[in-house]
């Protein structure tokens, strides 16, 4: 069912027009959010060495960035650690470290259409 008014704008603007984000978009803040999770110990037994992490206050960016593994088959580079690193390492401080979910789900929110 497509709503009135928006029948002949392209996908991108029919997203804008919604107030959306893309499906791409969508999974990487779920991505993100249980990046989120498992650095703050909510998932413990199951985060065990999922990430690991190089954490600095020198230098811009966040101060805890993670590291990308090595792995020798392509498939593994679809995996959800190697799709997380990269986008982590880019947020900026307020969210990676957020006080609570919540607070770092809104904040990713205003910073998730200028991370990809």
């Amino acid at each position: 069912m497509m709503i009135r008014g928006l029948e002949y704008l392209s996908y991108e603007d029919r997203l804008k027009g919604l107030g959306l984000f893309s499906l791409e978009k969508r999974r990487l803040q779920g991505d993100l959010i249980a990046a989120f999770q498992y650095l703050k110990g909510a998932h413990r037994k199951d985060g065990e060495g999922l990430f690991t992490r190089v954490c600095s206050d020198r230098g811009r960016g966040n101060g805890c960035k993670l590291k990308e593994g090595r792995f020798r088959l392509g498939i593994r580079k679809k995996s959800f650690t190697m799709r997380v690193v990269k986008h982590w390492n880019r947020l900026p401080r307020e969210a990676v470290y957020a006080p609570s979910l919540e607070v770092c789900k809104a904040r990713l929110d205003g910073d998730l259409s200028n991370l990809v």
